[in-house]
């Protein structure tokens, strides 16, 4: 079974209190030299603690990816201002648009002195969007932009890491899919991915998790189609699906290994758009200790450990399912205990709906 350098009980286990840049120091010959890129990057996000974990240990070249240019000068100015001697690329990129995807795409895909990419940190996300609303291309924004536009770009980008995974050891290469504790409980909602049907009427199996989202002040759940954070919750499960089904493709046939995982809580950006009652209850489950906090900086230390920890695989078979073992949280791996979001089953239905909805078959 696959497991972690430094596994709990062990002497010196990392945990929900290490820090990105402690995990960056335990593995820095797995960042010196290479090339690593972080979408969704600002000054007070994950984003920018796990890009600046990377930046303290000599990568060759970070590649600072999001949509506001402004947000991505600020972030490369304050880590040139610890780590000057590393070379930082600003990349625009909208995941929202698919336009603005395969645009991005082709710039990096362009630059021919950086020829591989070693580590994708896939980062970048949209919570709390009050109202069930469409992006340009007719999809769902949650699952739009923290799914769908990281599944483009990532495939879109695929020959750089293929050309690294070929002077890599196996599994050195790395596509990260920060995900959150949705799996948990949530799964993919496969009738009606846009939020159309009212919940009681969907399949058992695709209506949300009722009692988790009641902790939250949610009321009358069954009878309404959409509640932001459930959203959100379905997106983040087709993050880590995403992982099982890039693993299925891309492991054996070269190399490149793919980890999802939930940082934690962090009081960050991310919930700006929610409403002010939601932010008092989680506030209170805070209090209460039902959701410990950590800080910016142990918030990136479970992505640092699934980018970097050599002695992570895609896990062994459960149950008969492949690919199991693909998720992680407090630094450690975590066992999902027969949830559909770790389904190798449910990972390929992902792959096939994401192609079709993308407009481009990415195949095994």
């Amino acid at each position: 079974m696959t497991s972690t350098t430094f596994p709990p009980n062990n002497g010196h286990t990392f945990n929900h209190h290490t820090e990105g840049l402690e995990v960056a120091k335990a593995f820095a010959g797995q960042v010196e030299g290479k090339t690593i890129l972080v979408t969704g990057v600002n000054l007070k996000g994950l984003g920018f603690t796990t890009a600046e974990a990377f930046a303290s240990q000599s990568p060759a070249h970070l590649i600072i990816a999001g949509r506001t240019p402004s947000k991505i000068q600020e972030s490369i100015n304050a880590l040139k201002s610890k780590y000057p001697n590393v070379d930082y690329r600003i990349l625009i990129l909208d995941l929202s648009s698919q336009k603005a995807v395969r645009t991005a795409a082709s710039v990096l895909l362009s630059w021919a002195d950086i020829p591989t990419l070693d580590i994708l940190v896939n980062n970048a996300a949209v919570q709390g969007i009050p109202e069930a609303t469409l992006n340009e291309d007719g999809i769902e924004m949650h699952f739009a932009t923290n799914h769908i536009g990281h599944f483009l770009f990532t495939n879109l980008i695929m020959p750089k890491l293929i050309t690294s995974a070929q002077s890599n050891p196996k599994g050195a290469t790395r596509i990260v899919n920060v995900s959150s504790l949705a799996p948990k409980w949530s799964s993919m909602r496969w009738s009606d991915i846009n939020f159309e049907k009212v919940n009681e009427t969907l399949p058992e199996s695709e209506q949300p998790a009722y009692a988790v989202l009641g902790l939250f002040g949610v009321k009358d759940l069954p009878k309404k189609n959409y509640f932001p954070f459930d959203g959100y919750d379905r997106s983040k499960v087709a993050n880590l699906l995403f992982s099982i089904g890039c693993n299925a493709r891309l492991y054996e046939k070269y190399g490149i290994l793919s980890l999802a995982l939930h940082p934690g809580v962090i009081m960050t950006e991310l919930p700006r758009m929610a409403t002010p009652e939601f932010m008092q209850n989680v506030m209170g489950l805070i209090q209460a200790g039902f959701l410990p906090m950590r800080s910016l900086g142990a918030g990136a230390a479970t992505t640092v450990v699934a980018a970097l920890d050599p002695k992570l695989g895609p896990g062994e078979a459960k149950n008969g399912k492949e690919n199991w073992g693909v998720y992680l949280m407090d630094c450690q791996i975590s066992d999902m205990a027969g949830s559909l979001a770790e389904s190798s089953e449910e990972a390929e239905k992902l792959w096939v709906l994401s192609e079709k909805l993308v407009g481009k078959e990415f195949g095994r």
